[in-house]
């Protein structure tokens, strides 16, 4: 059965980690979010789970404007391929969250180690980053030293990376779409 949010608050807790925690109205999107973020200190992030096409799953957790090229992403986290979105099932059954509510604190529900977490070098630049503690109607900051200490006290080594932006055009034209 996957943890709550006062579970992860409490494993925080026992690890010695200082947390702060902002109840808020539920948010779905980074554009959502943005009023809740700034009353919040700190970096916010996104999140994507993603599998390859072996069947290996990452959650890949960056700063929340950050750009992403997901045509060549794989090649910097070590995937074999492209990277698809895992389904909300899967992220249901692997990491215990709904959509939406995607973390890296749910890593504390990947008993097994079947995901790999990725932490983009850009949030990592932050002392404080904040996140979801397994609902989207609560964010929880922390410093990035005790992310990476929360990460390996779950069994989970964080790659931290500099994730590939897509190209000047590419991004400019999608922008223009909007």
């Amino acid at each position: 059965m996957p943890l709550s949010p006062q579970d992860l608050l409490a494993f925080l807790d026992r690890l010695g980690i200082p947390a702060e925690t902002y109840d808020h109205e539920p948010v779905f999107t980074v554009a959502e979010s943005r009023p809740v973020k700034a009353r919040i200190p700190g970096a916010h992030s996104k999140n994507l789970f993603v599998k390859d096409k072996k069947g290996q799953f990452f959650l890949i957790t960056a700063q929340d404007e950050t750009a992403i090229d997901l045509k060549k992403v794989h090649e910097v986290i070590g995937a074999s391929g492209r990277l698809s979105f895992g389904s909300a099932d899967q992220l249901r059954t692997l990491l215990g969250v709904e959509p939406g509510s995607v973390t890296p604190f749910a890593i504390l529900n990947d008993t097994e180690g079947r995901v790999t977490l990725i932490l983009d070098a850009n949030l990592m630049e932050n002392e404080r980053v904040n996140f979801h503690p397994l609902v989207n109607s609560m964010t929880t900051g922390i410093s990035r030293e005790d992310l990476v200490r929360f990460a390996k006290a779950t069994g989970h080594e964080p790659r931290i990376v500099r994730l590939p932006a897509p190209a000047a055009q590419e991004t400019e034209t999608a922008e223009a779409a909007f």
